[in-house]
């Protein structure tokens, strides 16, 4: 197979990884704007190579002709949560969407693998636009923990090093490293509802001072400058002071302010 005809086959999954890495990453971004929780802590993904798709294929016993028919991972992407319970729902959200079509699921959470893997498994089929017209892509969409993503990293490693012959040592080890990993997925769910609020406020606190600075910049050009360096000093002090509530109002009475300049500029 030449090297052209191997780009013509990944182009339209490069295509859909980075589509779905945008809109991904949009939720996270939406989330975050509105002061809510996001159940995605980070997103990536990425296309198979050609040497690790013939590698796959020589072990499925795939033909070259079928590997599109028969192989579900071209096309990946990871989410990242930092809950296990953040997985549910990121699993909702997609089979809700409308953009993406819901293939097949394999829940390898409450059914960990024997070597210690643990992930959320579903394969999507989702359509992209190219110049031969639309292709129905499927992709796998492998859901996590950060900590069942670092361990999941260091035993591909490993696998890939040992092949089919990794030392018995090594496999305990990292079977030990398995039950920590849930050991510590359980301990950071107890405090969960803490880590949530502490992060919730500290989001909320960067979108307050954002919307702040931006009505301060806006006013800069239609307000007297004595006035605007007066309100400048006053958001310093309250932001020194770290007390959220001062700088709703702060926030409150600043928009009141603006409201009356803008008021007169369309009068």
């Amino acid at each position: 197979m030449e090297i052209q005809l191997w780009k013509d086959i990944l182009n339209p999954y490069e295509l859909a990884v980075n589509e779905l890495l945008v809109k991904f990453n949009h939720l996270i971004k939406e989330h975050r704007e509105r002061g809510i929780y996001s159940p995605i802590e980070q997103v990536n993904g990425r296309v198979k190579s050609i040497s690790s798709i013939l590698d796959k294929a020589q072990k499925k016993k795939i033909e070259i002709e079928h590997i599109e028919e028969e192989m579900d991972d071209i096309a990946g992407i990871r989410i990242i949560c930092q809950f296990v319970e953040d997985i549910q729902k990121v699993v909702e959200i997609i089979r809700n969407r409308t953009d993406m079509r819901v293939l097949s699921e394999k829940d390898y959470i409450n059914h960990m693998k024997s070597s210690g893997y643990r992930s959320y498994h579903m394969i999507v089929s989702y359509s992209v636009e190219t110049l031969a017209g639309t292709r129905h892509i499927k992709v796998e969409i492998q859901i996590r923990t950060l900590a069942m993503n670092f361990w999941s990293t260091i035993e591909h490693s490993l696998q890939y090093k040992y092949k089919k012959h990794m030392p018995d040592h090594i496999r305990e080890k990292l079977s030990r490293a398995a039950d920590a990993i849930i050991v510590l997925d359980n301990e950071m769910s107890s405090v969960r509802s803490e880590i949530m609020d502490a992060q919730n406020s500290f989001q909320i606190q960067a979108n307050l001072v954002r919307d702040i600075l931006n009505n301060i910049q806006n006013l800069y050009h239609v307000a007297n400058q004595r006035e605007i360096a007066k309100i400048q000093d006053e958001f310093y002090r309250i932001y020194e002071a770290n007390d959220i509530e001062q700088l709703k109002r702060f926030h409150r009475e600043l928009d009141i302010i603006a409201e009356g300049y803008r008021a007169q500029v369309f009068e």
